[in-house]
């Protein structure tokens, strides 16, 4: 049971301000570096889902499951470096055409390859997103220290995707 005291308090408790929002600059430079890696990790993610469907080969099974791991992670990183825009108060533009026309990814050719030209592809596509984070985190070492940690996160696991995939293959 609430005694009167313990009742008044409460209902007079205002809440807590908003937290005020960030830095226009900041927020700004965190865009202009994580806007490109949204970009490059949504196509990523939707290429490596074509790449999913169309592989065959010797190793197609490790390959095929493999994939869905890639999009997967593709996924959750263009995700969290999309939550970072938003959170600083920008926002962000990731729809279908805006991939098309601003991702400096290939677009893969239609139809079956082989697990080692699907794997060539999709590498070289992880490629072209690891230099995206990387001037993330060269750029935001000094504007914002928050989203270059979010950016190492997501280097370190294209890193990883980009080992397991290679290792399939003789790719450098």
């Amino acid at each position: 049971m609430t005694d009167s005291k313990t009742a008044s308090k409460t209902a007079s408790r205002k809440p807590k301000a908003p937290m005020k929002g960030a830095d226009p600059e900041v927020a700004s430079g965190v865009s202009q570096f994580f806007t490109p890696l949204v970009h490059e990790l949504t196509a990523l993610a939707l290429n490596g889902k074509q790449a999913h469907w169309n592989v065959r080969g010797r190793d197609f099974l490790e390959v095929h499951e493999f994939l869905d791991v890639v999009v997967e992670h593709a996924q959750e990183w263009a995700d969290l470096a999309a939550e970072r825009v938003v959170a600083l108060g920008l926002p962000i533009d990731a729809r279908l055409s805006t991939i098309a026309k601003e991702s400096d990814a290939v677009n893969p050719s239609a139809g079956f390859k082989q697990s080692d030209e699907t794997i060539a592809d999709v590498v070289a596509q992880i490629d072209v997103a690891t230099e995206k984070v990387n001037a993330a985190i060269e750029g935001l070492e000094e504007l914002d220290p928050t989203s270059q940690d979010v950016a190492i996160e997501i280097r370190r696991g294209l890193d990883k995707d980009r080992w397991f995939l290679a290792a399939h293959v003789s790719v450098k």
